[in-house]
């Protein structure tokens, strides 16, 4: 699976970097995707597809990486200074670190015109699913439930917590499920709901991580919200409840998923997945919660 993620990164940026391309933007491109994190919401795209009989390889190869791309350039836009300010991202300086604010602003941008080339051009040889995966996508990622919702939130004088999830994270998650049903064959409201309750599951294990995690080991700065004053799952439900409302959320996603092939893997990797987020420290605590 993370050979078919990597092959598609590197395919797509190949087409971008192509010579032409002024150098330094080529090298923040790479940059930006290589190395990467967990890749979960490709590999969970490529799960789906497998589930569904992965009927069309070529466009959930496609939607796979367009959603990485994506994903990477909300982390550029979301690390620069008018956002968090975050210097470090998976353990090394941030984009706009490295390579300036315009260059960094650039580099998200171009990453997400990329994602849809990338749809446009390998679906060739199944062109009746270009439309439906541009749209899913888009959703995902747009407005008005999309990333861009999900980052417009904390412009607002009063953030509503579920809103603000369920746009930032949840929807990327959801635009992923649905786009590897819809290339594998299968039918996305099948698995919206497993999208929504692994999104919302993903961010509670993310803000417990901002709270009371390592910056070291999570690789990007801790206790970001409370320094931008945004909401985070600790603060409204405390650590008990965040951990019991993320087991609960785990338990959702993994009855959401219907019978299909490989669903034990797919359950094996949704657990395994949230708990790899959740600090050391409460990783016991959290055992706990679900036995109780």
């Amino acid at each position: 699976m993370s050979d078919r993620i990597n092959q598609g990164l590197e395919k797509a940026i190949t087409y971008a970097t192509a010579n032409g391309c002024p150098p330094k933007i080529a090298e923040a491109i790479r940059y930006a995707i290589f190395p990467g994190g967990a890749r979960i919401r490709p590999r969970l795209c490529l799960a789906i597809a497998g589930a569904c009989g992965d009927a069309n390889p070529h466009a959930t190869n496609a939607a796979a990486t367009a959603i990485e791309l994506l994903h990477c350039a909300s982390l550029i836009h979301d690390d620069m200074p008018c956002f968090d300010n975050a210097e470090i991202r998976r353990g090394k300086p941030t984009v706009h670190m490295a390579f300036s604010e315009p260059l960094a602003l650039l580099t998200g941008d171009g990453l997400i015109v990329l994602a849809f080339e990338t749809i446009a051009r390998e679906c060739v040889s199944s062109p009746h699913l270009i439309a439906p995966l541009i749209t899913t996508i888009s959703k995902a990622v747009g407005m008005p439930y999309g990333l861009v919702a999900g980052q417009a939130w904390e412009s607002e004088p009063k953030i509503d917590l579920d809103q603000y999830h369920r746009a930032k994270t949840a929807s990327l998650f959801t635009g992923a499920v649905s786009a590897g049903a819809i290339s594998g064959g299968g039918d996305p409201l099948q698995w919206q709901g497993l999208g929504n309750a692994l999104g919302a599951a993903y961010q509670i294990a993310d803000d417990l991580y901002d709270y009371a995690g390592s910056s070291e080991k999570m690789g990007k700065p801790c206790g970001q919200d409370g320094t931008n004053n945004r909401p985070n799952s600790v603060e409204v439900y405390g650590i008990e409840g965040s951990l019991e409302q993320l087991a609960v959320k785990v338990d959702e996603a993994a009855r959401c998923i219907p019978d299909c092939q490989g669903g034990d893997a797919l359950r094996k990797l949704i657990r395994n997945e949230a708990n790899r987020l959740v600090p050391e420290g409460l990783i016991d605590k959290t055992r706990t919660t679900s036995a109780a």
